[in-house]
């Protein structure tokens, strides 16, 4: 009669793990193993969350302050900005009035000057309106707004060009070129 090994009688082989696992302690002990490792992950996790978390509230105090210091340098170089354009505007126009740009006129309501040379007369006819300004231009009325330009003929080889750059409620701003 021949022996037979205890594992061919079951029908499967027995593993090294298998076997150890065999004995009603070694479960528990291991499943407990597991459990315990399984909770100290769990902590570990929480841990590193809460260390997150302190830190990115700690961030977002600091760049709140920086938000803060930004903000107000911001408000201080607007601040600084408003008062040089104004400084500048007012430059330019103590210098246009000085000097004004060739060709450029200042025109108050019901007042004619003599331009391009002397080849042209042109006159505001009354206060501009919000529309436009009514201009008298060698003996003509013409209705004109910002930026319009009124072609003149002086004589069949030369004509003039009045441009309406601007006005307000006293006085208009025109150029006036005959090439």
């Amino acid at each position: 009669m021949s022996e037979t090994p205890r594992s061919d009688r079951d029908g499967r082989p027995r593993s090294g793990l298998g076997a150890w696992l065999r004995t009603r302690q070694r479960r528990l002990l291991t499943i407990l193993l597991l459990l315990a490792a399984l909770v100290g992950a769990y902590v570990i996790g929480l841990e590193n969350s809460r260390v997150d978390l302190a830190n990115a509230k700690q961030l977002v105090l600091q760049l709140q302050a920086e938000s803060q210091k930004f903000k107000e340098q911001i408000a201080d170089q607007t601040s600084r900005l408003v008062s040089l354009q104004s400084t500048a505007n007012r430059l330019n126009a103590k210098l246009n009035e000085l000097m004004p740009a060739k060709d450029t006129y200042q025109i108050a309501a019901n007042q004619s000057l003599i331009v391009a040379n002397g080849r042209l007369t042109v006159g505001l006819i009354g206060s501009p309106t919000n529309q436009g300004i009514a201009l008298n231009i060698n003996g003509r009325q013409q209705m004109a707004a910002s930026g319009d330009v009124v072609e003149v003929a002086v004589d069949p080889s030369t004509t003039c060009h009045v441009r309406v750059q601007g006005f307000d409620m006293f006085q208009a701003r025109i150029t006036a070129t005959c090439p």
